[in-house]
């Protein structure tokens, strides 16, 4: 990749601005559902058995607990997830999908499908999962880079 690219078109910005267009189109697509983009890595966790406590949920989404906390708040308000005691953990509750989100979760995933289908319109199958294959391949790069910590150098070219 050459140093002197623009900004504005290097992986990270594009990948960013990729990012909040995919983010809009959901939202405007699953409000009516009740539910919103970030609520999907809960949802599929939840629907899937992949996930049941807060600690697990957040591990899952990639997300702090803090903000998994308001979350999981906001969606049992909501009438989406229930949260009952843990009864292995007194300090920990189990988290459920409710009925009214498990009705409403097929549909949605499929609304969300034909968003993904209609963005890469002129794609052929072969280059959309070539462009899933590349997007995973970063996602586990940034998640490497991640893991080396804060304040460490991500390069070995800078000394």
């Amino acid at each position: 990749m050459s140093e002197h690219r623009d900004v504005l078109s290097t992986p990270g910005h594009l990948v960013s601005l990729v990012a909040r267009g995919f983010a809009r189109l959901s939202e405007a697509r699953l409000k009516p559902f009740g539910f919103g983009v970030g609520h999907l890595p809960v949802l599929v966790a939840l629907r899937d058995g992949k996930a049941g406590t807060q600690r697990d949920l957040a591990r899952f989404a990639r997300v702090e607990q803090p903000p998994m906390a308001q979350m999981l708040a906001r969606m049992e308000r909501d009438g989406l997830v229930r949260r009952t005691p843990d009864p292995a953990d007194g300090r920990s509750h189990r988290v459920a999908l409710t009925e009214m989100a498990l009705s409403c979760l097929p549909e949605a995933t499929a609304v969300l499908m034909q968003g993904n289908r209609d963005a890469l319109a002129g794609f052929t199958e072969a280059e959309a999962e070539q462009f899933v294959d590349l997007l995973a391949r970063l996602l586990a790069n940034l998640d490497r880079l991640a893991a080396k910590g804060p304040g460490r150098r991500w390069s070995s070219a800078v000394p």
